[in-house]
């Protein structure tokens, strides 16, 4: 990229948007989405940016600001936001809802062992006895339980013992859905690029964001350093999950109940010769 117009912040960063995005590129030519379509979103995409985080004295810019703002044709920013406001539909997923029917059975006293582990649940029992059924219901009223209980064993998340359901995985890790690794994908990298983003731009407190990052490794080491991240990472996430649940059941009906958060833990290995500035890391 020439670098003819730019000053040193917009090189740095146009330098990391280019290393953080390899991936990506990399999942959407494999997936059929071309470069035109993609140009297409981006051009919508900076067009909704610049309308929810530009605006002025709560208003939303006038397509000449937008212009200015993101260099999109005025012609485009005027069809986009026409077509913004005929058609604000959320795309929703049950990878959300699965989600949190696990971490209450992998944290809530009532549905775990002796040992802390997600105890085998009867399918169905009486209102007041943990069950499979009082799980699902007690997460959400708008699914019948069987449902859950049907996808759940097509997915391999469960499996059945007589009239009991195994919790088969401690964490809802969507391994053969493409559709909702998909979902995860987005959301995951989206609070941490935010939180990132958030770190450089805004004067608030900076969010936790950290890595351990080693080159020069062998793989007999890299493999010893997985186990042990994947068993610190469990850890570290269950323990959170358990007191979340807690601060959550007390705090979902209150007036001021308006934050969320995410805390993720990721692992990545490549060898150095594999990607471009592999193993440049200062």
């Amino acid at each position: 990229m020439s670098q003819q117009g730019y000053n040193k912040t917009q090189v740095a960063l146009v330098k990391a948007v280019v290393m953080l995005c390899r991936p990506l590129i990399r999942l959407l030519i494999e997936k059929g989405i071309t470069f035109p379509l993609f140009r297409e979103l981006m051009k919508e995409l900076y067009v909704e940016v610049a309308d929810k985080e530009f605006s002025l004295d709560d208003k939303k810019p006038s397509d000449s600001r937008v212009f200015v703002l993101t260099g999109v044709h005025r012609k485009d920013i005027k069809r986009i936001r026409q077509q913004s406001d005929l058609a604000d539909v959320k795309i929703t997923s049950s990878a959300s809802l699965s989600g949190e029917i696990v971490a209450r059975w992998a944290s809530m006293p009532e549905y775990l062992d002796e040992k802390g582990a997600p105890r085998q649940l009867a399918k169905s029992g009486k209102a007041d006895e943990a069950s499979f059924e009082q799980l699902v219901s007690s997460v959400s009223k708008d699914v019948r339980p069987k449902v859950i209980l049907e996808e759940w064993l097509r997915l391999g998340m469960v499996s059945l013992k007589g009239d009991h359901v195994i919790l088969k995985k401690s964490a809802f890790v969507t391994n053969k859905e493409f559709t909702e690794m998909a979902y995860y994908l987005g959301h995951n990298v989206h609070d941490h690029l935010a939180s990132c983003v958030n770190n450089i731009i805004a004067d608030q407190a900076p969010m936790l964001e950290r890595s351990v990052y080693y080159a020069s490794l062998t793989e007999s080491s890299v493999n010893k350093l997985n186990a042990i991240a994947g068993k610190k990472g469990d850890e570290l996430l269950q323990q959170l999950n358990k007191q979340a649940i807690r601060f959550y059941d007390a705090d979902k009906d209150k007036d001021d109940a308006n934050y969320r958060i995410r805390l993720g833990v990721y692992w990545y290995q490549a060898q150095l010769d594999s990607e471009p500035d592999s193993g440049k890391e200062s």
